[in-house]
């Protein structure tokens, strides 16, 4: 019978020898990466993965007079699972670097201003992650004033560029979709989008716009609806008498389903009668077919843990806060990949 064999548990001071650096440079390296050189870091970095070294949270607290947890207010989901799968990435996103989310509620935003009070006296947030930026958005400049570092997901709709944000293009998204369809000879293209004002919804817009408009085609009036299907079958019912389209782009997967509906109630096939795609990719759109644009979601969250971390530690980054617009993909499906 073989005996047990207890290995030792790795040390800052296993760690420093197998990376061939110092005590100290361990320590930074996982409490004040900024001062470290990038090829040092990642050579510690390899030697902590290696041993499976955890270090000591209640000792680090202690020295950096930090809590390592971040705030994330808790979005109601509109059945896209959009925001789920955003929260399942972030807390993996943080955790990789030794941080942990704070989940709360808020039923608009001067509700979330006046928690953030209480985040900070009674759980000592180092930091916050904010989502559904729209214009007017107060709670950055709150954040800023009150020296709570903070990321976005959802770039700053208005002139309150002063914090880091990271989002995904949803112009190039739409325009990408478009233009795909003016490739399979859809010629009559019209857009399923969310009511004016929708920032976000907005932007997707004008990525159809523009995309028609460089193909020479007409860009018939957006249909509008709320981020239902019902709804959206309304909307598109409205669409389909009065453009008589070959395509429809939609701003969201809810809307294109809504599309999807008011087709087969008319016996008409997607992707052969008229081509249709969604935005953002759900499980929904690959088990119905529906072509879709995706976001880097787990980029999205892997940036905002970076560029919110690298702020609870060095907040001199504040005074030149980074930026990041990513590229979403087009994923085709049966929805738009049939003939004209």
């Amino acid at each position: 019978m073989r005996p047990d064999v207890t290995h030792p548990r790795p040390t800052l001071d296993s760690v420093a020898a197998r990376a061939g650096v110092s005590r100290q440079t361990v320590s930074n390296v996982l409490n004040l990466p900024h001062l470290v050189r990038a090829e040092t870091a990642r050579r510690v970095s390899a030697a902590i993965a290696e041993l499976g070294y955890r270090p000591h949270r209640a000792a680090q607290q202690l020295r950096t007079r930090r809590s390592r947890l971040l705030g994330l207010r808790v979005e109601l989901s509109a059945g896209d699972k959009v925001f789920d799968r955003f929260l399942h990435a972030l807390t993996e996103a943080a955790d990789l670097r030794g941080y942990r989310v704070m989940l709360y509620t808020a039923g608009d935003d001067e509700a979330e201003i006046a928690a953030y009070t209480e985040l900070r006296g009674r759980w000592d947030i180092d930091g916050v992650v904010l989502t559904t930026t729209h214009p007017g958005d107060r709670r950055t400049a709150h954040l800023a004033g009150a020296g709570l570092p903070c990321v976005t997901f959802g770039r700053p709709w208005d002139d309150s560029d002063h914090h880091p944000w990271v989002d995904v293009d949803g112009a190039a998204g739409t325009a990408e979709a478009t233009r795909h369809l003016v490739g399979a000879g859809r010629r009559r293209i019209a857009f399923l989008g969310w009511p004016a004002g929708s920032a976000v919804g907005d932007d997707r817009l004008a990525g159809w716009a523009a995309a028609v408009a460089a193909a020479g085609l007409p860009a018939p009036e957006p249909g509008r609806s709320v981020n239902d299907p019902q709804e959206a079958r309304r909307a598109a019912d409205a669409l389909l008498d009065t453009v008589r389209p070959d395509a429809v782009v939609c701003a969201s997967d809810l809307l294109a389903l809504g599309v999807l509906s008011a087709l087969t109630a008319r016996g008409r096939i997607a992707g052969r009668d008229v081509a249709v795609t969604g935005f953002d990719d759900t499980d929904i759109a690959a088990l119905v077919g529906l072509s879709s644009v995706a976001q880097p979601l787990s980029e999205v969250a892997s940036e905002c843990a970076r560029l919110v971390t690298e702020l609870v530690e060095d907040p001199r980054r504040a005074d030149t806060p980074e930026r990041l617009l990513l590229a979403p993909r087009l994923v085709v499906r049966d929805s738009s990949s049939g003939p004209p």
